[in-house]
């Protein structure tokens, strides 16, 4: 069993920054895949960023340059920065990690972006 809890999220100003943490717990190893989504009312979940199992990153292009994905291996924590941060990044933001057992999420945390 895999538990994940996101934290950080807010409300922040146009061209502001955040960072977001996943904190996981359970059955996780370093080598499980890792990422960051994003979803709006009405919309489907859509993948941000993943770490891959060789040590990659892989960036929607819409958040390249503005996100940056980030493990602490040892304290089992993701971490998202978020910078020059828009409206439309407005979401709620999910930690996800797939494992042998399968696919975990978070509950997810709330990013509104406004002024």
């Amino acid at each position: 069993q895999v538990q994940l809890v996101e934290s950080g999220g807010g409300l922040v100003q146009p061209g502001g920054s955040l960072r977001l943490s996943c904190a996981a717990s359970g059955s996780i190893s370093s080598r499980n895949n890792m990422g960051w989504y994003r979803q709006t009312p009405g919309q489907q979940r859509r993948e941000l960023v993943a770490t891959t199992t060789i040590g990659g990153m892989l960036y929607a292009d819409f958040v390249k340059g503005r996100f940056t994905i980030s493990r602490d291996s040892a304290k089992n924590i993701l971490y998202l920065q978020m910078n020059s941060l828009k409206p439309e990044d407005t979401a709620d933001y999910y930690c996800h990690m797939d494992t042998v057992q399968g696919a975990y999420w978070g509950q997810g945390t709330q990013v509104t972006v406004s002024s």
